[in-house]
């Protein structure tokens, strides 16, 4: 049975937004796992967008079933002439989720590269949303955090544009979109297994019949939008309020004067230690910005940040003023 027009021309108009025609240097690589919602993505890119993607299956090495649902992926792909391709990764050891997830990024990466595609796609839906924004507010995540799943990013470590099409639907919306096309979609058991914490929220989400996920996932979507403001305006900060000194020993440092809100400072903090070759995550930087406000020295990711007070002349006033550099081997006397 063959999609809706409505269904199809409601994915086109969702995908556009994301990923405007004009932006298009390549084909649509599909990410598809062969449980249901994965596989309605790829019956509604087949009709939003004939002869325009690819198909990915990912075999990570962790269930014995994992090969049989990559083969159900080709089997549907070639019954409709769409480029298919198989891969397989290690997951190493730790936190199985986490590293698979990353593996899978980073194959998913490769494969667009050699492909030539111009963006891939996942099925990341409006259910794993809402699930995203209460599993991070139950762990005190900031706005960075809360504001979840991007419809629209980039792949780590990569130019690859990694899209969500898929955070306007419902679940159930997808999972029926695969039955009526008569396909039996695999079944992850990891999904149901309640060691995980993922899995434990959706069993209790499917018993507060008040929760209403497409509401959580558009809070979502208005968090990831003053995200993006805030993102916009510590960028701005780097390039007006940051500073770079060359050193007479050949190294650089970074004043930078620090009169922004606090979480825009955050980030212009990393912004520093990345300049400078190092890395700090947002609560790290978090630390460091407190410290420092407070007139303290802040060490992190091998840069030390030192607070001070400056008259600035692009401005013509006194303003705080801290200054990163390369923090001084363990031992050195100044």
């Amino acid at each position: 049975m063959q999609l809706t027009q409505a269904a199809a021309a409601r994915f086109a108009a969702g995908l556009a937004a994301l990923w405007p025609e004009d932006e298009r240097s390549g084909p649509l690589g599909l990410a598809v796992s062969g449980g249901p919602d994965s596989i309605a993505l790829l019956l509604l890119a087949h009709a939003a967008l004939p002869g325009q993607i690819a198909v990915c299956s990912i075999d990570h090495g962790l269930r014995e079933a994992a090969a049989g649902e990559v083969a159900l992926v080709e089997r549907i792909a070639r019954e409709r002439g769409i480029p298919f391709t198989a891969l397989s990764v290690k997951v190493g050891p730790g936190n199985v989720q986490a590293r698979a997830r990353a593996a899978r990024y980073a194959a998913l990466a490769e494969w667009a590269q050699e492909a030539a595609l111009g963006a891939v796609a996942t099925a990341h839906h409006a259910d794993d949303q809402a699930e995203t924004v209460l599993m991070r507010l139950n762990r005190g995540s900031g706005l960075a955090g809360l504001a979840a799943v991007r419809a629209r990013t980039q792949i780590e470590d990569s130019d690859i544009s990694l899209l969500r099409p898929l955070l306007g639907w419902r679940k159930a919306e997808l999972a029926a979109l695969v039955s009526s096309a008569g396909i039996v979609p695999a079944q992850d058991p990891s999904n149901t297994d309640i060691t995980f914490d993922r899995a434990r929220l959706r069993q209790h989400m499917a018993d507060a019949d008040w929760l209403d996920p497409a509401a959580l996932a558009t809070s979502a979507a208005h968090l990831a939008e003053a995200w993006q403001a805030l993102a916009w305006y510590a960028e701005l900060d780097w390039h007006e309020m940051v500073m770079r000194c060359d050193n007479a020993d050949g190294t650089a440092s970074y004043a930078y004067c620090a009169n922004v809100p606090r979480l825009i400072g955050i980030e212009t903090i990393r912004a520093i230690i990345a300049a400078l070759g190092g890395h700090a995550s947002r609560a790290e930087a978090s630390r460091a910005w407190d410290r420092l406000w407070a007139g303290h020295n802040a060490s992190l990711g091998g840069v030390l940040g030192v607070p001070g007070v400056e008259r600035v002349e692009k401005v013509g006033v006194q303003m705080r003023v801290w200054r990163f550099g390369a923090e001084p081997a363990r031992g050195t006397i100044n």
